[in-house]
């Protein structure tokens, strides 16, 4: 197959993202919140986890813990207890302690609002930041969470495989008011019809547009839908 210029790759990119937003008209975050310090403890709590998992913890944890400081006024293994199920549960509270003690003393409390601030803070890599930034403010952001990554080198979109070389390679094919749809839709994608171990590729609104299924097939499934 000869290689794919990039001008046709952003083209490909605009076709899979228009089409995913009609087979997916309700994407959104997967992750329940109501304010931004929640969607942070969320997301951090959702590090080799499912979000339905995390969405069955947060309920009572958002009763007890409504504020960073209410997070330091327990000890750390009465939080562990509170998170146990999420996996992980010891490092994921130390973090969630230590980045609320920096929220406390760094930025009064709040959650702060550039990706650099964020990621220095304990337990948030780009992921969350952008995760964080791209729902409660709407500042533009790739996530790259198990699904982008994923999908993205099936659409032969990158080849990389460390988060942040596909996160750049992503943002160089679609324009920048497109970045947080890319994750609300590829993730949508990957939870209900590319299936990491059963993907369901007769039912797949973009297999025009996917190299993976050329591949699987021997049949040259780009541009073959009008």
């Amino acid at each position: 197959m000869a290689r794919e210029s990039l001008q046709r790759k952003r083209e490909r990119v605009v076709a899979i993202l228009d089409t995913l937003a009609e087979a997916y008209p309700d994407a959104r975050v997967g992750l329940d919140f109501t304010t931004p310090f929640e969607l942070l403890i969320a997301t951090i709590l959702s590090a080799q986890c499912t979000d339905e998992r995390v969405n069955q913890v947060t309920p009572l944890l958002f009763a007890k813990y409504r504020t960073p400081r209410d997070y330091l006024g327990v000890p750390i293994e009465e939080l562990e207890a509170d998170i146990h199920s999420t996996g992980f549960y010891r490092n994921k509270a130390r973090n969630i302690q230590a980045c609320c003690r920096e929220l406390i003393d760094r930025f009064d409390g709040e959650v702060p609002t550039t990706l650099d601030d964020l990621v220095s803070l304990p337990g948030v890599g780009r992921k969350t930041a952008n995760c964080v930034l791209s729902n409660c403010w709407n500042i533009p952001g790739i996530t790259v969470d198990t699904h982008v990554t994923r999908i993205s080198r099936l659409l032969a979109l990158t080849t990389a495989t460390d988060a942040v070389k596909i996160e750049h390679d992503l943002m160089k094919l679609m324009e920048r008011d497109r970045w947080n749809s890319w994750n609300h839709l590829i993730i949508s994608h990957g939870r209900r019809t590319c299936i990491a171990r059963r993907p369901k590729c007769d039912l797949c609104p973009i297999i025009d547009h996917c190299p993976s299924a050329h591949r699987q097939t021997g049949k040259s499934h780009i541009g073959a839908r009008r």
